[in-house]
């Protein structure tokens, strides 16, 4: 393959695949403005029931998500990366589209339960492009990667929110399983998987076995931990945004749509500065802009439980999507250049299941810490999550570098 044919494949599986990521985060995150009211329309429920069913329909996603990822990423390795993003998309789709055909909230869990099994499209689209785009692009390939999911996860509520009120709840989810049904198409005909070459005797190890010569395992284990108490800090502030929002306006009219701008402000940054930070970290070391992210992330949490303004939150929910942007593309740039070809897409699947862990500890975490500490507390406690983040980290970057 010529250096100009291999140069336009890796951008346009990049491209093809942050747009099959982009609508993996809409199609995780679109709900959130109507789920409840939707599960409203499914029986006669009272306050505290459909709270109930609206947490654990939101929730049942993220955990099944983080215990069927190692399975799929495992049988990735063994059958391609790409063969595993179809079986995503498609099902996504097809699970989408069935939720628009519910009759009661038992069907709805379910159908969210399978959505969770159906996952496993963002990790392979990580490892693909970490394995098939040439080492000196992967941490920018792998930030672009990022702002997609970002972007996703940022506009799902919008796209979301507007379909439900131009068409109806059912119609939505309709939609958005046509456009995962494009995005399988789009996997089909335009990525492009090279087979990687593995020895037979590999092919037939267990996990267990290539977990054992795998050289850096502190240092990926770290990388997992980090992943997950940076999600946790992100989702952290979920459950009380719209809340603290309307103390700072002094229930101003317009509350709903600026808790909206405050908490697009993390994703808005990820989306503008994580290409370019990934580009600064194939140059400068991927190590590096993961202490960077920590110091900008602390920056950024403790003078936000000070905050009394709109205006100052908003800046300072900025720069923490900026240390997001850091991070989050070193991390996985960290995992591909310290997993084994034979079990990439595996590491990327258990790093997406400590990701849907965080998704699930961070607003649980954010209520009991609220409900003790009133809402400032949160930011406290992010940045102590965050500097304990960066303590185990640099040590177990020190233990890696002293083998």
């Amino acid at each position: 393959m010529s250096e100009n044919s291999e140069s336009t494949l890796w951008k346009r599986n990049v491209f093809v695949l942050w747009f099959g990521v982009f609508m993996t985060g809409i199609a995780l995150s679109e709900v959130i403005p109507f789920l409840a009211l939707y599960i409203d329309t499914l029986g006669d429920f009272n306050k505290n029931e459909l709270t109930f069913y609206s947490g654990a329909v939101f929730a049942i996603t993220f955990l099944v998500t983080a215990v069927v990822s190692p399975f799929w990423g495992k049988l990735a390795d063994r059958k391609g990366r790409k063969l595993m993003m179809l079986r995503a998309a498609l099902g996504m789709a097809i699970v989408l589209f069935l939720m628009g055909y519910v009759s009661n909230v038992w069907q709805l869990f379910a159908l969210r339960a399978l959505q969770g099994v159906m996952g496993g499209f963002v990790s392979n689209s990580n490892a693909l492009i970490a394995t098939q785009t040439p080492k000196e692009h992967a941490g920018h390939a792998l930030g672009i990667l990022v702002t997609g999911m970002t972007a996703g996860n940022l506009l799902g509520p919008l796209f979301g929110g507007t379909l439900a009120s131009l068409v109806s709840y059912r119609m939505s989810f309709h939609i958005t399983g046509v456009i995962l049904f494009l995005v399988f198409l789009l996997t089909l005909f335009l990525v492009k998987e090279e087979p990687v070459k593995i020895s037979p005797r590999t092919a037939r190890a267990s996990t267990a076995q290539l977990w054992h010569a795998v050289p850096n395992k502190q240092l990926i284990l770290g990388l997992f931990i980090t992943t997950m108490l940076v999600q946790t800090v992100n989702t952290s502030i979920n459950p009380i945004v719209s809340l603290f929002v309307r103390e700072l306006t002094h229930n101003a009219s317009n509350t709903t749509f600026i808790a909206g701008v405050v908490a697009a402000m993390p994703g808005v940054a990820t989306v503008i500065a994580a290409p370019q930070f990934g580009k600064i970290g194939d140059r400068v070391g991927t190590d590096r802009m993961i202490k960077i992210g920590f110091m900008i992330a602390v920056v950024a949490f403790v003078p936000t439980a000070f905050v009394t303004s709109i205006f100052m939150l908003m800046v300072f929910r900025f720069i923490v999507g900026i240390s997001d942007a850091t991070m989050l593309p070193a991390v996985q740039t960290l995992l591909s250049k310290n997993s084994p070809m034979a079990m990439t897409s595996r590491i990327f699947s258990y790093n997406q299941s400590f990701q849907a862990l965080g998704s699930v500890m961070g607003p649980m975490f954010g209520a009991l810490i609220a409900s003790m500490f009133d809402y400032r507390g949160i930011f406290i406690f992010s940045a102590l999550l965050i500097i304990l983040n960066a303590i185990l980290f640099n040590f177990n970057v020190k233990i890696t570098q002293k083998k």
